[in-house]
Parts: structure tokens; C-alpha cells; sequence
């Protein structure tokens, strides 16, 4: 089953946020990599972001590992299992 992965905004500015750009898309980039992820990205209004990834573990393997999260510029981050009908 896939899991999402909803980041809530946190009180970081773009400036801090820009400045952990660079080690968190590298670090994304490996889950591109082991096709372990179908889509990432913020939300319109820059109000929070969402992933879509292969399982639950490998969900809470980014969290867990997120450079934006280790950091502390993530706000609230939930994960939900998705029973994705169409594919």
C-alpha cells in the first residue's frame, strides 16, 4: 500500500528553507533514484507539501532522514497509508 506524507508549514522563513534546499533534494534524489517515490512537492501557496511513496516504511525512512526535518524547518508531519484504486 502507498503512503503520503503531508508536511505542514513550519515558522522557518524562504531563506532557511533555501538554504537546506540543496541537501534535502539531494537526499530526495536517492528515493527518485530507487523509484521508491511518484511525487513530491509543495502545495500552491507554499502552505505545506506532499510525497507519494511506495510503502509506509520508506515514507517514514524519508521523514525520519529529511534534512528539512532534522533541521527543524518542517512543522507538523503526518503519514497516512493510500489505497490507491487506479493504479
Amino acid at each position: 500500500m502507498k503512503a503520503v506524507v503531508f508536511y505542514e508549514r513550519g515558522s522557518a522563513t524562504m531563506e532557511q528553507v533555501m538554504a537546506v534546499y540543496p541537501r534535502h533534494k539531494a537526499f530526495l534524489d536517492t528515493f527518485v533514484e530507487k523509484g521508491q517515490i511518484y511525487g513530491i512537492g509543495p502545495f500552491a501557496g507554499r502552505d505545506g507539501s506532499m510525497g507519494i511513496f511506495k510503502s509506509r516504511d520508506i515514507a517514514e525512512d524519508f521523514v525520519r532522514n529529511d534534512p528539512f526535518v532534522l533541521e527543524g524547518l518542517a512543522g507538523k508531519v503526518t503519514i497516512k497509508e493510500w489505497d490507491d484504486a487506479l493504479l
